[in-house]
């Protein structure tokens, strides 16, 4: 036999947890996200100031810049659509190989085994943004926004659609 009053007290404490909870994982995530956006284009000026400073700007201060942007885009899609690119991060990986790729052509002039060990891991790389981005089209993402739907079901008094 069930006492309807402790199951309605049950539902609801139950409720406040799950909505407490999301507050706090959402609070961390913005206040993550601004951190990180904020330490990416402080990194990226304090860069671009020492290119300044020194007078002249080689290639791998451009890709070390363009790795910024990288990481600048990545928060900014985050932060509008809660979904992290995986691709943008095989993008920094490929742009970081290519610096130092260049960095160490440059400094060594002498072709050794590394210039083809991160010239391969270039290419799995490129190979796997084929496979993510195949994927991604065959297969397409489920979004979910469980959540919403069932704090606006809530209030509209029907039924949780995931409920049956």
């Amino acid at each position: 036999m069930k006492i309807k009053w402790a199951e309605s007290l049950r539902e609801s404490v139950h409720d406040l947890a799950e909505s407490l909870g999301n507050l706090l994982v959402e609070s961390f995530h913005y206040l993550a996200l601004f951190a990180i956006g904020a330490t990416t284009a402080w990194a990226s000026v304090m860069t671009f100031l020492d290119m300044v400073k020194a007078g002249h700007v080689s290639v791998d201060d451009i890709l070390l810049l363009f790795i910024y942007l990288e990481l600048g885009a990545m928060v900014g899609i985050y932060f509008k659509t809660n979904h992290m690119p995986v691709r943008f991060l095989i993008y920094v990986a490929i742009t970081a190989l290519t610096r130092l790729l260049i960095s160490d052509v440059s400094h060594h002039n002498g072709p050794g085994m590394g210039v083809i060990y991160v010239s391969a891991a270039i290419l799995l790389l490129a190979l796997s943004i084929l496979v993510v981005r195949f994927a991604s089209a065959r297969f397409p993402a489920v979004s979910s926004d469980a959540p919403r739907r069932r704090i606006s079901a809530a209030r509209s008094g029907e039924a949780d659609p995931g409920e049956s």
